[in-house]
């Protein structure tokens, strides 16, 4: 299977990056290449962009469609590193930078890969294939409590308790292999009559769950955008797509303390504390997806991308 993905956002995100000629940018999800591709338009053979991703399919998939532009380069890692991926590159300060929080269409399509509750597959969900943790080792080994806590932390799942019990339930009998076997377990702890008023497939929250835990995908996403953030250059933009309630917080909390990091208590006429904004949080706040782009793309329909820009003051 080729490696299709519709890029969300494409040009409300590459616009908000304000791509400046000769300037160093990293797309930290580079996926199918899509925003890099327009990344490298603006940048019309000068500067330089770094296209960093775990998904080896994705790596293989943007160099062959990049690959031929001079001023590219693809990185095996996770954005959540990406300051000592460039720095090996001998990069330390950039221009601009993008990450889509998203998983790819060709992630979800590619049945084996296990991201999908439509299709029996294995139990992977394995964003980096080279790692060894899986959705199948969570499900099997975790205990009770730890699979409470990332159904109720990744996913707010209202039965995360019963759904617990009903996956050690499982395993106790024969462990779960299949994506199919999870959604039984779901199926099977949420009341038929409440998973029929759902407003989607009552499996996609603990689906969700297991992937940020499989892939650690919320934990170290606050240390990162810092680092991100800290890396830029003045005048330097970062814009971050994501697509569900808890990552979207921790980007919006993130940049607003960015922006506004004073701690003196209110009542306090001048700032004491001395801590000083470093960034301006751009868009407004968020900016959501068009109608005509959800209508193209009903996988848009969740999507909020939010930027920010260094400030020249900054140290």
């Amino acid at each position: 299977m080729s490696f299709e993905h519709i890029s969300v956002m494409l040009m409300p995100t590459v616009d908000m990056l304000d791509v400046r000629k000769g300037g160093i940018y990293v797309d930290g999800t580079l996926g199918g290449g899509g925003h890099s591709a327009e990344i490298l338009r603006r940048l019309d053979g000068t500067g330089h962009l770094y296209g960093i991703d775990r998904d080896n399919d994705a790596l293989a998939a943007a160099t062959g469609r990049l690959g031929g532009a001079g001023n590219f380069t693809a990185v095996k890692g996770n954005f959540h590193d990406v300051r000592e991926l460039l720095r090996a590159r001998g990069v330390e300060k950039i221009d601009g930078m993008m990450i889509d929080l998203g998983v790819s269409s060709y992630q979800l399509d590619t049945a084996d890969r296990g991201f999908s509750y439509h299709a029996d597959a294995p139990l992977d969900m394995r964003m980096d294939q080279d790692q060894t943790l899986t959705a199948r080792e969570i499900v099997n080994t975790w205990p009770k409590e730890e699979l409470v806590r990332i159904l109720r932390d990744y996913a707010e799942e209202k039965w995360a308790a019963r759904i617990a019990d009903i996956i050690l339930e499982h395993r106790a009998e024969k462990p779960l292999e299949t994506t199919g076997d999870l959604v039984a377990c779901v199926d099977a702890a949420i009341p038929k009559k409440i998973r029929m008023k759902d407003s989607g497939h009552s499996a996609r929250r603990t689906f969700q769950a297991l992937r940020i835990a499989v892939n650690d995908e919320l934990d170290p996403l606050k240390k990162a955008l810092e680092d991100m953030a800290d890396m830029l250059n003045p005048g330097g933009h970062l814009a971050v797509i994501t697509f569900h309630s808890l990552e979207d917080r921790i980007v919006k909390q993130t940049f607003r303390r960015l922006a506004n990091p004073c701690t003196c208590p209110p009542h306090i006429p001048v700032c004491i504390c001395g801590k000083k904004p470093t960034v301006r949080v751009l868009g407004g706040g968020g900016v959501k997806p068009s109608a005509e782009e959800v209508a193209e793309n009903p996988r848009a329909r969740s999507a909020m991308l939010r930027g920010c820009e260094k400030l020249e003051t900054a140290d």
